[in-house]
């Protein structure tokens, strides 16, 4: 290592933590941690604290936990700290001009993508949605654009054929400290060699939203086979059914698989429901539906589920 940096770190969920983690454990020296404001949580709705500010409190380090950086206070307060750079990892706060001049290095983020494809927030998910097969983490030198800056460091990672968000958010949470420490060994060095993005390859991550995990059967089944995965743990594929004490009720799909069978069935329709799965037609092919949750249970097997409500999964149902 050149020398040791004086660092203040932005971020506010667990993936963010494990980066905040790995600093404490290295040389450098954190003056501040940002994370967002504390938020309502649980079915009392009490405020909870982020992860980052969790872990910060443990090391009895300054936690600033503003609302927005653009009034002139915040970005005075920033320059008081007289950091040589900021690492903002999942902070969710846009960062203004003033405040990405002012550490002397600028500020530098750990992306969940190998930028310049999927930019924004929801790259992990987005990933797995569009079948990308290679995944990683970039760090990247901020500037007043999305994710547009030059790329100091990647590490990359497959994505299996069985990738979940959850999953490739654990592999990425596992590749990202170790990059972020090899960027801060020497940082103007990297500063020097970053590589600036190609806007032509740029594609956007855009949020998800709870609605976007309604299953379209109109879709190719690997379309929603890719749906299930990129939506697990959130927002859940689901769909909705009769027959639950005469009730529309939603039906959430953890894992599925493709059958490359073609039935002559409208989309939607229940062509085989038994031990192997529960099979609806598609626009093109056929989903497997392996494990699932219905009203009032927790997510298990299929086949479980058929063996307890025959009835509602009966085949030739057709599902809205």
């Amino acid at each position: 290592m050149k020398q040791a940096l004086r660092v203040v770190f932005a971020g506010t969920p667990d993936f963010a933590a494990r980066h905040l983690q790995a600093l404490i454990g290295s040389a450098h020296e954190i003056v501040a941690v940002y994370t967002q404001p504390d938020r309502p949580a649980g079915r009392g709705k009490k405020l909870q604290p982020s992860a980052v500010k969790v872990l910060a409190e443990q090391y009895d380090l300054p936690v600033f936990q503003p609302q927005s950086l653009k009034p002139q206070e915040q970005q005075q307060l920033l320059e008081t700290l007289n950091a040589d750079v900021m690492v903002v990892v999942a902070y969710g706060l846009l960062l203004p001009q003033a405040i990405l001049d002012t550490p002397v290095l600028g500020c530098i983020n750990v992306h969940g993508s190998l930028l310049p494809r999927w930019r924004g927030a929801a790259p992990i998910q987005r990933a797995i949605w569009a079948g990308d097969t290679e995944s990683g983490v970039a760090i990247m030198q901020m500037e007043a654009g999305l994710d547009t800056g030059p790329v100091l460091l990647e590490h990359r990672c497959a994505i299996t054929d069985d990738e979940t968000s959850s999953s490739l958010y654990h592999k990425l949470e596992q590749l990202g400290p170790n990059a972020l420490l090899s960027v801060l060994e020497d940082l103007p060095a990297m500063q020097q060699t970053a590589e600036p993005q190609n806007e032509t390859l740029a594609t956007y991550a855009k949020k998800l939203s709870k609605e976007e995990g309604k299953i379209n059967w109109a879709l190719d089944a690997g379309q929603l086979e890719r749906n299930v995965r990129a939506f697990n743990p959130w927002p859940t594929a689901f769909f909705s059914i009769d027959g639950f004490k005469g009730n529309q009720s939603t039906v959430k799909v953890y894992a599925a698989e493709v059958l490359p069978t073609h039935p002559d069935a409208v989309p939607g329709t229940i062509v085989e429901a038994s031990t192997k799965g529960l099979d609806i037609a598609c626009g093109e092919g056929v989903l497997r539906i392996l494990e699932a949750q219905v009203p009032g249970k927790k997510p298990q097997p299929i086949a479980t589920i058929i063996n307890g409500y025959g009835t509602v999964f009966s085949e030739g149902k057709q599902l809205s």
